[in-house]
Order: C-alpha cells, then structure tokens, then sequence
C-alpha cells in the first residue's frame, strides 16, 4: 500500500466524510479569535429584579440569639492542626487567606464543617509566626517596613506609626500605653491620642486571639445560622484595648441613634485546648445584613484597595474595588460605577445641585458627622476603605453604610466638627474646602480619601445639613449619656464572659470614660453645637 493511501486509512472515516464540514468549524473558531481576541466583554445582567440567587437550604437556629448582646455567648472551634499550618502556610507565602474546615460549637448547638479564615488587612499586618513576621508585614521579630496601604512602614514591633510597641502589652492583653499621634503618651486629657494605645501583637501560636471569619456555607451549601452566612469574630488591641469597648460602645450608640449597623455580641471564644479568651463576635454585612439595611436594594463592599476614581465604563476595572454582596445574577455593579464617574467629574455647582440625584443626602450626613463624633479615622476616607454602599432599587439612590469600628476614639477628645479626622487626630477643615492632608482626590494613599465625603464637605450648599445632622447625633451619642450608659453596661456584662480580664476590662472601661467625657465637654462648647 502506498504510504499516501496508508496515512489516509489512519484517518477515521467519518473524520474522512465531514472533512470539510469540520475545516469550515475550526476556521471559524480562528477567525472569532482573531477578531474578538481586542474586544471587551462584559458581563450582562438582563433582569433587574430585586430577586436573590442565593438558595438557602438549611438554617441552624441555635438555642438563643446569637446577637443578644445583653447575655454572654460561648463559642468553641475545632480544627486540625496540620490544615492550620497549611492555612499559615498559604498566608506566609502568598498572602492567601485560604479557608480552614472547622467543627464549631455556639452556645451548645454543634455546626459541624464550617470555614474559617484569617480577617484583616493592616490587623494581620502584626502577625509573627515562630517569632518571625511575614515579608512585608510589621509585626515582631525580622518584621519588614511597610505594608499595603502603609508606605514606610509602621512604628517598630508594630502598630500604626507613632503608636506604642504591641510587644508590650500587659499579660491581661490590654495594649501598652502610648496611644496614636497627636496626642500624649497615655491618650487621655484634651488634645490626647486617645483612650486606647496601639494594638497588641498578634501570634500565630495563639489562634485564640486571631481576627477570624466564620462562614457557614463554605462546606455545607446553602447552609446559614440563624439567617447568617457569615459572623466576624473581631481582634483585641486595635485602640479599644483586648475587650474591643470601643466598637462595642461605637455600635450600641449607632443603633440607638437609628444608623444602620451591625449587631454584635461578647462571648468566650474557644480554639481546640487552647486557653479561652473573651472576643467581641459582630455581624458580618451579608444578604441576610443587607436585608436588614432596605427592603429593595443591594449591598455593595468596599475592598481595601478600593480607589473611588473613574477607570472607564468596563466593569472588570473596579473589580478590586467592590464586591456585590447580594442580589447576584439580577444586578450588577453598574449604578457604582456610574456613582463614581458622576461625582469625580461632576464641578462644584453640579454637584451642589445634583448630589440628591444620587445620594440620600441627609443619611449621607449623618454617616460624616458620626465619624467625627466617634472620632474614627478609618472611615470611608480612611487608609482600610471600611464602608459598603446601599443602592435602593426603588428611589436609584445610595447611602453609605459604615463598617469595622475598632478604631473609634482613637484621636484627639478636641476634634472639631468641622476637621478631617486623620491618624494624627486632626486635619485641614474639610468645610473650608481645602483637601485633607496626605490624601489624593478619590482616594488610596497613606491617608486614604474619597472625592464624595471630600466633595460634601468643602461645598457649603451641605454645610447646614451636615451642622444639623451632627448636632442631633449629638444629642443621641453625647448628649443624652448613651454612650457613657454603653460602656457601664458593657463592662457589667464583661463580667459574665469566661476568659475575661477584670483588671485589663475596668481599666480600658474608665480610659474610655474619661475620653468620652473630655470629648463631649468639648464639643458642647464648639459652634456646630452651640449654633453661634
């Protein structure tokens, strides 16, 4: 047989038959190739129902409300050692933050399989490991300067710049004194840094005190506890001391003053045979949060690399920016982009005219002005863009939910109404139009930023509405004793919780006290108050 004919016969024989139709096939494939190889693709969502894709098979109620914060809570979490050091594994070497699969137990009710992993940014940035801190992280040990979102580093043995060592801590897990910049040593008095220091440092030896996320569902589809597919389980040290008084006390006086945030609990917080510590466990903002927020809408999560400037019309551009948290499949993330594009092109006057075309104005306010009141730096302008926005399907307009409190009154007791609150406790009067110190329009930077809080600010057409905003908060924070209630409260329950430092509590409890009193003595005396 000749070698053409035998090379023929090798060929099936229906490949032998179609040749030409399978020819004209691959040739097709080329040429879609070729031309659409330039060409953008989005992704398109053709319904615009207020429907979610996520199904819920399985809901644990528990034996109580896990965010009854009125009653200790006990939570203990299982898991293989050799997965964990895979999961520290996967963080050392690439900065994952790989899920672990763990059995939990809340307040007697078994949760088997869940997911766990690492939470946090600059928080994990303290992380040691064998005495040893991450490339790029702060922490103890051989720790290297800088770190996302942190040019030139933090203070040495850890923290934010100027604050304390997190080294040296008290044994009761209660933050060295030392406190943020702009203030004396200790925080406390007018002008200091504070009630809380810097944090304290974070070992991967003891996961008991890690900031951790739990997620339900991560191995069990479809499942939720008590509505809820995730729950944050949130880090001592981080300015509010090892109890977390201060976003305890930042989310108490939130609810109370009708501002959408989430809810929280104490509980003792046990790893494997691990000694048990006393963790604040918050909810995380989720569907079943977003629910909580509106009726009609969907929750969007600024991401910490989050710039809030126009990248153009594609969608995969912000897709480090924010993430849709619910309502996936039949919205997307286009009412955002164009919220974006709107405000950082949008002059003065337009803006003046037009901001309550796309923004509920007056929540708006109320969410600057609380972050003045609590003197929290690390807001929607801060270096962790800790925010998410609500898009309302029925009005087309947004409100901006704040996020991770554990850093409130961490500044100056004589902050301005009218100052941008920064890392040092102060900055330029946003009012007067001028931009905030170490911050660039939009956002990212040492100093974060963010064109619409920066915008609403400097425009004076906002200036009563922010003025009126602020003085009914407060009333509602200040004014009425709430948050001075909130930490007695607080501190009476954090007797209850097994794994609890007495000593460590009443300390960081009157710190607070006398940062909450100076702040409020101050402010009653301040124009935006007064009314003068």
């Amino acid at each position: 047989m000749a070698p053409q004919r035998r090379l023929r016969h090798r060929i099936p024989v229906r490949v032998r038959h179609y040749w030409k139709l399978l020819a004209t096939c691959a040739a097709v494939v080329v040429a879609c190739a070729v031309v659409f190889s330039t060409v953008r693709v989005a992704p398109l969502v053709t319904s615009t129902s207020a429907e979610s894709g996520d199904d819920v098979t399985i809901d644990i109620a528990g034996s109580r409300d896990l965010f009854d914060a009125s009653v200790a809570h006990e939570i203990k979490l299982t898991f293989r050692d050799d997965d964990y050091e895979r999961l520290l594994d996967s963080f050392w070497k690439d900065g994952e933050k790989d899920f672990l699969e763990a059995d939990l137990t809340v307040d007697g009710t078994a949760v088997p399989s869940v997911g766990i992993r690492l939470k946090g940014n600059s928080t994990l940035q303290g992380l040691t490991r064998d005495g040893e801190s991450r490339q790029n992280g702060f922490g103890g040990g051989r720790g290297q300067a800088g770190g996302p979102g942190f040019p030139g580093g933090g203070a040495p043995g850890g923290g934010f710049p100027g604050a304390a060592d997190p080294g040296a801590a008290d044994p009761g897990g209660a933050a060295a004194p030392g406190g943020f910049p702009g203030g004396p040593p200790g925080g406390g008095g007018p002008g200091g840094g504070g009630f809380g220091g810097g944090r304290t440092s974070l070992k991967a030896e003891e996961p008991e005190t890690l900031p951790w996320l739990i997620r339900f569902d991560e191995y069990v589809e479809g499942r939720r506890y008590q509505g809820h597919r995730e729950i944050a389980v949130r880090v001592g040290g981080m300015g509010g001391g090892a109890s977390v008084l201060n976003e305890a006390v930042s989310l108490t006086v939130l609810a109370a003053a009708d501002q959408p945030t989430q809810r929280y609990a104490y509980s003792s917080f046990t790893v494997n045979d691990r000694p048990t510590t006393a963790r604040l466990i918050v909810e995380h903002p989720d569907e079943n949060f977003a629910a909580t927020v509106g009726r009609d809408g969907v929750l969007y999560k600024a991401l910490s690399t989050s710039q809030f400037t126009d990248q153009g019309d594609d969608p995969t551009d912000y897709a480090d920016d924010f993430k849709q948290i619910n309502l996936k499949g039949s919205q997307d993330t286009q009412p955002v982009i164009d919220l974006i594009r709107w405000v950082t092109t949008a002059d003065d006057k337009e803006f003046a005219a037009h901001l309550a075309d796309h923004v509920d104005v007056d929540s708006f306010a109320r969410y600057v002005a609380a972050q003045n009141l609590l003197v929290n730096f690390d807001d929607m302008a801060g270096p962790g863009k800790n925010y998410y926005l609500w898009y309302d399907l029925t009005t087309r307009k947004f409100q901006v939910v704040g996020w991770d409190w554990n850093l409130t009154f961490s500044g100056n007791a004589t902050q301005d109404p009218t100052q941008a609150t920064t890392m040092t406790g102060g900055g330029p009067r946003a009012a007067a139009g001028e931009n905030q110190g170490g911050q660039r329009p939009g956002g990212g930077g040492f100093g974060g930023g963010n064109a619409l809080k920066e915008k609403f600010l400097a425009n004076p057409a906002f200036h009563d509405t922010y003025a009126k905003a602020y003085r009914t908060l407060y009333q509602q924070i200040y004014g009425n004793q709430s948050a001075l209630t909130a930490v007695d409260t607080l501190t009476t329950l954090l007797t209850t919780v097994k794994g609890a430092n007495p000593e460590s509590v009443a300390t960081e409890a009157q710190n607070l006290r006398t940062f909450l009193q100076e702040r409020a003595t101050f402010l009653a005396t301040t124009p935006t108050i007064t009314g003068a």
